[in-house]
C-alpha cells in the first residue's frame, strides 16, 4: 500500500487479546484506521493472561547454537507434527523481532545482572530460548499490547468497541469487507464496513477447527 493512501484504508480487528491487540496497535502505528472489537468490558480481560511459562525466540543469546531452523524443528515436534509447517517457519523467522517489539512496548522481561534479556529452558526443547516475565508472561505481554493500543486510541487511529460480539462476517466477492456485531449492553445489531478484517478471536472464538 502506498504510504500516502494508508490513512484512507479501514481495518477491522475482532478480538483484543495478545494477537488482536498487537495487530490493532501495529496497524494503527503504520497509519491505517482501525476499528477494534472486544467481547469483554476491557481488553485486559482477555484469556491471554493465562500464559505463564514464557515466549520462545531464536536469538541465541546463550551462544548454544540456536537457530531459526532449530526453533522451527522444536516447535513442529512439540506440536506432534500437526502444525502447518510454512506458518511455523514464518513464526520462527520473525520470533526475534516479536521479542524486540514486546520490549519496545515496555514488557518487563526478566534480565540478567548485565542487563541482557534472560533465557530459560522450557518445554523439552534443545536449548534455552524462552523469554519470560516471572510467572506472568502472558499478563505482562497483554498489558504491553494494551498500552500500545491505548496510545493509538488517544491518537484517534483506533476506535474501540467494548462489549460487542461478532455475529457474522460480511463477504463481498469472496473477500471479507465488514462484520455484523451485537452491542451486548443495548442488544442493538450493528454493521461495520472496512477494507480488511482481521480475526484474532482466540481458540474459544472457534474460528479454526483445531487450535491450541
Amino acid at each position: 500500500v502506498n504510504p500516502a493512501n494508508k490513512r484512507l484504508i479501514d481495518v477491522i480487528v475482532v478480538g483484543t487479546g495478545l494477537a488482536g491487540g498487537s495487530a490493532a496497535a501495529t496497524l494503527a502505528e503504520l497509519g491505517y484506521n482501525v476499528k477494534a472489537f472486544c467481547f469483554q468490558d476491557s481488553p485486559r480481560r482477555a484469556h491471554s493472561i493465562a500464559a505463564q511459562g514464557g515466549i520462545n525466540a531464536a536469538k541465541n543469546y546463550q551462544g548454544d547454537g540456536d537457530s531459526i531452523y532449530r526453533l522451527f524443528y522444536d516447535t513442529v515436534k512439540g506440536g506432534d507434527y500437526r502444525s502447518r509447517e510454512a506458518n511455523v517457519y514464518r513464526l520462527a523467522e520473525v520470533s526475534g523481532s516479536i521479542i524486540d517489539q514486546c520490549v519496545a512496548q515496555g514488557v518487563p522481561f526478566a534480565r540478567e545482572y548485565g542487563g541482557m534479556l534472560d533465557n530459560r529452558s522450557f518445554g523439552g526443547v534443545l536449548v534455552s530460548r524462552t523469554f519470560y516475565a516471572a510467572g506472568q508472561t502472558g499478563q505482562q505481554l497483554l498489558l504491553g499490547a494494551y498500552s500500545a493500543m491505548n496510545r493509538q486510541i488517544g491518537r484517534g487511529k483506533i476506535k474501540m468497541y467494548n462489549r460487542h460480539e461478532m455475529l457474522d462476517v460480511v463477504i463481498v466477492n469472496g473477500k471479507a469487507r465488514g462484520i455484523i456485531t451485537r452491542n451486548l449492553v443495548t442488544g442493538e445489531i450493528e454493521r461495520h464496513s472496512a477494507h480488511a478484517v482481521v480475526l484474532g478471536t482466540g481458540g474459544y472464538g472457534n474460528v479454526f477447527f483445531l487450535s491450541t
